[in-house]
């Protein structure tokens, strides 16, 4: 599988493409550098995002997960960028509790493209699996001015 790590303002972070469509992203530092057209426009959307330029990705994506997991991560998406919601309102739209969302939140395999970092917990930020944690969900949120009354 085609891969891509670069850098952003919250670290490290691993791009990867399967037959046409990006299918995993995470914060690592890795020393994956293929060149492919998919990866570089990732590339490129990613900076213009941390940049402020871009405030929905425009990519291929796709979830290789169950289909609960694939339904988590279809309300996650649809979250606009600047604006959150929690785990409780994802579980009523999918009939789940709040910590089955809660672990779909974070199995997401395709976080920042697949926003995670704008489900909160009914009474704080909740947990974030990608990069330092809460820090980098800290730092997101507040890359896109979300969340304020918390951060």
């Amino acid at each position: 599988m085609p891969a891509l790590c670069i850098d952003t303002p919250t670290g490290r972070f691993e791009i990867i493409e399967t037959e046409g469509a990006i299918t995993r992203a995470t914060w690592t530092d890795s020393a994956a550098r293929d060149d492919t057209p998919l990866l570089n426009r990732a590339a490129a959307q990613v900076a213009a995002y941390f940049d402020g330029t871009l405030t929905e990705f425009d990519l291929p994506f796709r979830v290789e997960a169950s289909p609960f997991q694939q339904q988590v991560c279809a309300q996650i998406a649809a979250i606009p960028f600047g604006e959150t919601t929690t785990y409780g309102e994802i579980a009523k739209t999918l009939n789940a509790p709040p910590q089955a969302v809660g672990r779909g939140c974070g199995g997401n395999p395709i976080p920042l493209f697949i926003p995670c970092h704008r489900v909160l917990g009914t009474n704080g930020l909740g947990g974030f699996s990608g990069g330092t944690g809460v820090e980098t969900k800290v730092a997101l949120l507040r890359h896109e001015k979300a969340g304020g009354l918390l951060i």
